[in-house]
């Protein structure tokens, strides 16, 4: 038989030849070699390989998978690896839309002609180890990109679709004694491609391990390990299938607690009593080695496999695990790295650990099954995984949902010849990953709306593994075959509807397989969804999007490192940033949600007063013997006490503990901090990891009034054109002729002082950089008049000359503009100037009749660049919103301007600090400027201005620094998260409409 290219436009062309789907077990020669870990029995290929890149088929070269082909003027490639990344092609990020879309005018299968890239791959090999009588030899491509031809010394062998599941073939009948060729090519797109129109960038080629196998006479082709734990719990039994090829026996043995007896199904089984059960909790695993016999009695393989027993059941409409109600603090996580896709077991490993350490108890697969090295790892250190089928084709559902398609036509929808390619990729996934305690629930795919064809494999799942649940959020849109999925599942469903979803459907258990979109500044208002879990039991929750950000290294023309996104690659079609939605950033440094998804995520509840601190555990399963907490009392930045308790709180109980100290006297504003620290080092973290907390603030007034030190009056200039108040350390400057606080000069020198302003008076500031989610609902449009009314103001009547008010000890200078939105508005702004130089700044601001919200309110100064040193008590470490606090703690926090600025893949609003009492921004040799607010604030502290932030494209287009820009605000609009394409961050965490005073006091600082 030959290879037929033209067959690659065929759906039912699902696989050739190809070896049929087992169990990812590996297989040893004996006992000593699996405890290595290295099996004599594997051969890797990967490495070097010599390629030849054709823009399409016709351009490949003809019988170049002949042995006496000459290859050595070809280039050579790394495997793994994307052609991409290597020179080939480029990357191209597409979310929705088909990578080919206005390129060419396909329909379903069809494939593009012009631009079809096809890599031819050679490699030569000998074996290791000759085969000896009776043995096999396979080869398996782990993963490759989208379709792949396969010849050896140049025999066909097969063919096979499916980019990411195991694609095997049996080469023993071509294999020569000596050099082998393997041949191969990879086809970038096949009809097989319409199923694969996930989020991602879109690659070509060998991505992950290639390996060959040689398999002995006799060989456990599969191996299935059944777990049965009884209701009760009590008890467990633990089964083992074996398809056996050759004639042979097997054997089996559980460490710890015996050997497995045949049972009167065949199968070799065993009854353990008082299991202990894995969870994420306790992902305890059992060591269970078989052991393959030939028929004299000789062991031919030994297998060790990792065993999790748990039960999985949905009781009563609720998803449990060991019987209890299970609440998914989950995170999809696509499979991407600084290479692309292609990931090594330790980077894998290294992600899981930053999961962990996070509090998620579960990842889903989107959108494809992972490399089998992520599901031994999610069984070692417990994570619960939705394992998710290789499916999506959201620009078919697009389609139809614009009305070009009939909901009969969705792909797959009820098209029966794509019937075949979803039941194989559902078989590959299952065989491969049925034995992993990690996986709990198999998901059909991703955004393919619904049909028959989707109910068939979803009965299929069931049939085979009656052990699991399937989910699919699809017939959310497409509700003509509910019993496709045993989960109620959407995507990016406010909270309050999914609480009125559930008041009148109680028949299935609801999750967000998708929420909280992490695009750039964002993962607000998330906790109102983990409040839901706890009201509501129905509810258990639901899946961040996303882990990781999507983008790949790249440099500018001046040499300058930076992550690329949509479109970086000159591609064409793309979709820009909206790669970019880790709670991770590509470099796996977290980003400021990460902060906020610890403290929602985190095992405990906790309240605190002066009466005590009572902790309510979210565990399902074990107390907490593992940790001690921490209680501190510190005043502003300054610890005053540290006890450490000794707790002892039951899953889902409440335990009350009184305070370790007391609350002083003193009049003044305490802060009292519980930490939940790890006794002990986990595999993902070390001893003395919080694994939680919680805060309270304690103020604690005096009967007598608050004074502040009196000081002489300052002395008041009142000139043709300024207004001068001077004070012993200190001289402030009033434009009449330009109508602003012109300059401010504090520590006498023999020119007259150090200016604190550089140049750019003080001025209004209603503005800020869109964020990603504001661009996403049109903000930029909507309040744009807010971008003018922060750049452009001009004295209204009545204050063509600022108003100057003498107080006994202070100076009041005010200047009264109009704003140019329609309708107009106003804005006022009075400094108040003390004899020590300190200036209270009152911004007045009465918006123009039926505006929109404002973007922020507050103020914004100019500063020279040396002044970088910051310093604030206030919410921290990491930036803050109002819909985005909970995981910040009131301390005394320092950082430099020039990294306030929150690396999101496109610059935009961040690195703002919420509840700001009050804040330093000093050059190195002490210089510098104070403010503080009596009520708190907001701060910004950056080295680029709104605007210029807004103009640029990534972080390294931002402009050389050259001022600090502080931004006080009474109030900012919060990030909002909910999703990034229309969801406005919620009314309550939006700066309030109406007139808006906001009161500050700034000084200069000299020490």
């Amino acid at each position: 038989m030959t290879f037929d290219p033209s067959r690659i436009t065929d759906p039912t062309y699902v696989h050739e030849h190809r070896r049929v789907a087992h169990s990812d077990h590996r297989w040893f020669v004996d006992g000593a070699e699996a405890a290595s870990g290295t099996s004599s029995f594997e051969q890797s290929l990967n490495g070097l390989w010599k390629v030849h890149h054709a823009k399409n088929l016709a351009m490949t070269l003809l019988g170049f998978q002949d042995p006496a082909t000459d290859v050595d003027g070809w280039d050579d490639i790394p495997v793994p690896g994307h052609l991409q990344m290597h020179g080939y092609d480029r990357p191209q990020y597409v979310n929705v839309q088909y990578p080919w879309d206005g390129l060419e005018d396909l329909e379903p299968g069809q494939v593009p002609t012009r631009w079809n890239p096809v890599a031819s791959y050679v490699r030569d090999f000998t074996l290791d180890t000759a085969l000896a009588d009776g043995e096999t030899l396979s080869v398996t491509f782990h993963g490759a990109e989208s379709g792949i031809a396969v010849w050896l010394n140049g025999a066909y062998v097969g063919w096979a679709t499916d980019s990411f599941t195991p694609s095997e073939f049996d080469l023993t009948p071509h294999l020569s004694d000596g050099v082998n060729r393997l041949a191969v090519q990879v086809f970038k797109w096949t009809a097989a491609s319409w199923l694969e129109d996930q989020d991602f960038f879109r690659f070509h080629g060998l991505f992950r391990d290639v390996t060959l196998y040689r398999r002995p006479a006799v060989h456990a082709e599969d191996l299935h390990v059944h777990t049965d734990v009884a209701e009760d719990l009590a008890s467990a039994e633990l089964s083992v299938d074996v398809t056996l090829v050759g004639e042979g026996t097997m054997r089996a043995h559980l460490r710890g607690v015996g050997e497995l007896s045949p049972g009167p199904d065949g199968r070799l089984a065993i009854t353990l009593a008082e299991p202990r059960l894995w969870s994420p909790e306790d992902p305890h695993l059992y060591a269970l080695l078989v052991e393959v016999l030939d028929a004299d009695g000789a062991v031919t393989e030994v297998i060790p496999q990792r065993v999790g027993l748990r039960r999985v059941e949905i009781r009563d409409a609720i998803i449990t695990v060991n019987g209890e109600r299970v609440v998914f603090d989950g995170v999809n996580r696509h499979e991407f790295g600084p290479r692309g896709r292609v990931m090594t077991a330790a980077e894998i490993e290294a992600d899981l650990q930053i999961i962990k350490r996070a509090g998620i108890n579960a990842v889903r697969t989107s959108h494809y099954p992972n490399s089998s090295a992520f599901y031994e790892l999610t069984d070692r250190y417990g994570l619960y995984v939705i394992d998710e089928m290789n499916l999506e084709t959201h620009a078919m559902w697009d389609r139809v949902i614009q009305g070009e398609l009939t909901v009969e036509q969705a792909l797959p929808g009820d098209r029966q010849e794509w019937k075949p390619a979803l039941l194989d990729r559902a078989a590959s996934m299952l065989e491969r990953d049925k034995n992993h305690a990690s996986v709990i629930i198999w998901s059909l795919g991703n955004e393919s709306f619904g049909g028959s064809v989707l109910l068939e494999v979803s009965d299929w799942f069931r049939a085979t593994d009656p052990t699991r649940p399937v989910h699919y959020e699809g017939v959310h849109w497409d509700p003509r075959h509910p019993q496709t999925t045993d989960v109620t599942s959407q995507m990016y469903t406010f909270a309050a509807d999914v609480e009125a979803h559930l008041k009148e459907h109680r028949d299935k258990p609801f999750i967000l397989c998708e929420y909280a979109h992490s695009m750039g500044n964002s993962f607000g208002a998330v906790d109102k969804y983990l409040d839901l879990t706890e009201r509501e039991p129905l509810f258990q929750g639901g899946f961040i999007w996303d882990f990781v950000d999507q983008t790949l290294p790249m440099t500018d023309r001046y040499g300058r490192a930076y992550q690329a996104y949509g479109g970086d690659h000159l591609e064409a079609p793309h979709d820009g940033e909206f790669s970019a939605n880790g709670i991770v950033f590509a470099d796996r440094t977290p980003t400021p949600a990460y902060q906020e998804v610890r403290y929602l995520y985190q095992p405990f509840r906790t309240a605190i007063s002066r009466d005590g601190i009572e902790i309510r555990s979210r565990r399902r399963f074990s107390g907490t013997a593992d940790v001690e907490a921490v209680v501190t009392l510190a005043r502003e930045g300054v610890t005053l006490a540290e006890e450490t308790l000794d707790i002892d709180v039951a899953p889902q109980a409440t335990a009350t503990y009184p305070l370790p100290f007391a609350i002083p006297a003193t009049a003044g504003e305490y802060t009292v901090d519980v930490a939940y620290r790890q006794r002990r080092a986990t595999a993902w973290a070390p001893a003395g990891y919080a694994v939680g907390w919680e805060q309270a603030v304690i103020a604690v007034t005096d009967d007598a009034p608050a004074t502040r030190a009196s000081s002489p009056g300052p002395r008041v200039v009142e000139s043709t054109h300024n207004i001068g108040v001077h004070g012993p350390h200190f001289s402030v400057t009033f434009s009449r002729l330009y109508g602003a606080l012109t300059s401010y000069r504090y520590g006498r020198t023999s020119d007259g002082g150090r200016e604190l302003l550089r140049r750019e008076p003080p001025q209004p500031s209603f503005w800020h950089a869109p964020t990603s989610n504001e661009r996403g609902w049109g903000m930029p449009f909507r309040d744009g008049q807010w971008l003018l009314a922060s750049r452009y103001r001009r004295p209204r009547a009545g204050f063509e000359k600022p108003r100057v008010t003498r107080h006994d000890a202070a100076v009041e200078v005010t200047f009264g503009y109009e704003l140019p939105t329609v309708p107009p508005s106003e804005v006022d702004v009075s400094y108040l100037v003390d004899g020590d130089g300190r200036v209270e700044t009152t911004v007045t601001l009465r918006p123009g009749e039926g505006l929109p919200d404002l973007p922020e309110m507050g103020m914004l100064f100019t500063l020279d660049a040396d002044l970088h040193r910051l310093r604030w008590y206030g919410d921290g470490p990491a930036e803050s919103y109002v819909d985005r606090r909970g995981g910040a703690r009131l301390d005394v926090w320092e950082g430099d301007v020039r990294t306030q600025l929150t690396p999101y893949m496109r610059p935009q609003e961040s690195g703002s600090h919420t509840g700001v009492r009050w804040a330093e921004v000093l050059d190195d040799a002490g210089f510098g400027i104070r403010l503080d607010s009596a009520d708190g604030m907001e701060l910004s502290a950056l080295p680029w201005t709104p605007f210029e932030i807004e103009s640029a494209l990534h972080a390294n287009e931002l402009p050389p620094i050259h001022r600090t820009i502080l931004r006080p605000a009474l109030a900012r609009r919060g990030a909002g998260g909910d999703q990034s394409w229309g969801a406005m961050t919620h009314p309550e965490y939006r700066v309030p409409g109406g007139e808006l005073t906001f009161t500050f006091g700034f000084q200069g600082v000299l020490r």
